[in-house]
């Protein structure tokens, strides 16, 4: 047998393909030609003829017609006959068969016969003789016997894996080039998560982070490259990679790519990025297009869109669909919606649906529901498996549970856990408990972290605690420069800044300390405004000295009958002076039963002495 050429080959996959690179260019009668110019070469004995005859033939879909002349071409040793003639039993049903064939062509050195052959092997689940014939049509270089040989060994968990995988990318396979970028996204996030997790500094942790670092650029050019050979779920991943790095325009035309290619997830995340950039309608048709592909996702961004519209039988609709789809969100989502119509009761059946679902807001928001009609016992449990999965706000509600029975040990251990995972309210109170407990130290680091974090009650904690370090101050001497705010101060004035009443008293106070009355009444009158008795007494006290004592009356009756006892007093003073006896003792009758002591004493004082003058 002559040595087999490999002059028209047509198996690659199981169907009938071009060889890579090569593109239908011929018309039907340009066609029609060249058969019938193979077809006289063939019938004069030219075996290269009678292969391409058959291949043509083959790819037409006339086996029959096929079958003789590859037969002809094989008996003659063609391998790319052999190989041919293997695809067309295969076609038959013959599978038996077609390997034998392919399995000569292969011998010959038929790369695609080899692919062909370590197929058939792995359909019969033969994993050995596979591997073989597939590492032997790789090695020729035969992109597809690289990738179905990367994908066995993947699928049994062999290293090797990568760099067939990686042969297969290099040499245009959109789908190895995928698999690759997605090989390479879960090393980078097993190396960052690394770093992360010990806590390491830039010392031991800046390799690791430089190999993840370096695994996600990879993968973000394979992803490129099969996303631009038309790969929808590439297009999608390169979108999310975009859009998280702030890439928004080029984000939203891979995301458009892959959405028009039919991939909804990606219709889905097109709809967040335009309804982010404020075209709501535009979002919804994408929304819209995915959920009727079964995205759950999309279904409940729907649902949430007619929610804020008011259109709630719409927006449950939408809900069911996404539960339908499998997405879990669904049924959280309907439970939200009924509490809020006060559907207690169906609100609940769909909370405990997500929350048997492991849904870990759904089960705190079922805690919560049960805890307000007072079951208790039954809000526990639910409050501790939100918990246990990472649900921040269900440990801090344990926190309060605990808290609310006396156990600080339990609730201490449970705020600790949420401050942990950031949560600052959490942060608040383990900063309180270790102030009761004398760490201040430990208190000061959370405190921070609650008031860094947006509360307001914090910045004012940490300022008191930042206050009472700061050594006395010498008296203010005229002509000498205001001092630069301390950190206190800061903290203060941040608490201040978002309504917090004792803030707003100390800033004044501290204004007023520097000599700056403007000040000092801005925040004492911002105070007392929003209720705060202090705030109230502070201001009258500073209008008095001003000379505005019948503004400054107003004032401290605000603080009098909020329960301020100086007020009180100061307003009997005023009264008594002015010579209304009557309304000064009545005053000072208050301020004694308002106190402190030691203004309650003086009060009594000045009430016996205006009932003196006024029974004299």
């Amino acid at each position: 047998m002559d040595v087999m050429g490999d002059k028209a080959t047509l198996f690659e996959t199981g169907r009938f393909v071009q060889p890579a690179g090569q593109e239908e260019t011929r018309d039907e009668t340009g066609e029609a030609v060249e058969e019938a110019r193979q077809r006289l070469a063939a019938e004069a004995g030219d075996v290269e003829a009678m292969s391409v005859l058959g291949a043509m033939l083959l790819r037409r879909g006339d086996l029959d017609g096929a079958e003789p002349h590859l037969r002809a071409a094989t008996a003659e040793g063609d391998r790319a006959a052999a190989n041919n003639l293997g695809v067309l039993l295969h076609q038959r049903g013959y599978a038996d068969e077609a390997a034998g064939w392919w399995r000569i062509a292969a011998v010959a050195g038929s790369a695609a016969a080899a692919h062909a052959l370590g197929r058939h092997h792995r359909e019969r689940g033969d994993e050995p003789a596979a591997e073989y014939w597939l590492l032997q049509s790789a090695e020729q270089g035969h992109v597809l016997g690289a990738y179905a040989l990367a994908d066995l060994l993947e699928h049994r968990g062999d290293g090797g894996a990568e760099q067939w995988m990686r042969a297969a990318a290099e040499r245009g396979h959109r789908e190895a080039a995928y698999r690759l970028a997605r090989t390479l996204d879960r090393r980078a996030l097993r190396e960052g998560g690394t770093v992360a997790d010990n806590g390491v500094g830039a010392g031991d942790g800046a390799a690791p982070a430089a190999f993840a670092n370096a695994a996600e650029e990879e993968a973000e050019q394979w992803y490129r490259q099969a996303a631009a050979r038309g790969h929808r779920r590439a297009a999608l991943h390169l979108g999310a990679i975009l859009e998280k790095r702030g890439e928004l325009k080029e984000a939203g035309r891979w995301y458009l790519t892959s959405a028009k290619d039919g991939e909804p997830r990606a219709a889905c995340a097109l709809g967040f990025l335009l309804r982010d950039a404020g075209d709501e309608e535009s979002a919804a048709v994408w929304w819209l297009r995915a959920a009727q592909d079964g995205d759950g996702n999309a279904a409940n961004a729907l649902g949430a869109l007619h929610a804020e519209r008011g259109e709630t039988q719409t927006a449950e609709r939408w809900y069911r669909a996404a539960l339908d789809a499998g997405d879990v969100n669904g049924a959280y989502n309907l439970g939200l919606l009924c509490a809020e119509q006060g559907r207690t009761t169906q609100a609940e059946q769909w909370y405990r649906r997500a929350a048997y679902a492991g849904h870990r807001e759904a089960a705190n928001a079922l805690a919560i529901l049960l805890l307000q009609g007072g079951d208790e016992t039954g809000a526990e449990p639910w409050f501790s498996k939100a918990a246990e999965v990472g649900s921040v706000d269900a440990a801090f509600n344990l926190g309060i549970l605990h808290a609310g029975r006396g156990e600080d040990q339990a609730a201490l251990r449970w705020y600790e856990r949420a401050a942990a995972a950031g949560h600052i309210e959490a942060a608040l109170q383990v900063g309180m408990a270790r102030l009761r407990d004398g760490d201040e130290r430990e208190a000061e680091r959370h405190l921070r972290c609650a008031a860094g974090g947006g509360s307001a009650e914090a910045a004012y904690r940490l300022a008191a605690v930042l206050d009472a370090r700061r050594p006395p101050v010498s008296p203010h001497e005229l002509g000498e420069p205001a001092h630069e705010k301390t950190e206190c101060e800061e903290w203060y004035e941040r608490a201040a800044m978002q309504g917090h009443r004792r803030a707003q008293v100390r800033v004044g106070m501290l204004a007023a300390a520097r000599g700056d009355v403007v000040e000092a009444a801005r925040w004492y009158r911002e105070a007392a405004e929003a209720g705060s008795r202090n705030g109230a007494f502070n201001l009258g006290l500073l209008l008095a000295r001003e000379g505005s004592e019948p503004e400054a009356a107003v004032w401290w009756t605000r603080a009098a009958d909020a329960g301020h006892g100086r007020a009180a007093l100061r307003l009997a003073l005023v009264y008594a002076r002015r010579g209304e006896l009557a309304e000064g003792q009545r005053w000072a009758d208050r301020a004694v039963s308002l106190g402190p002591r030691e203004v309650a004493e003086r009060a009594a004082r000045l009430r016996d002495a205006l009932r003196e003058e006024l029974s004299a």
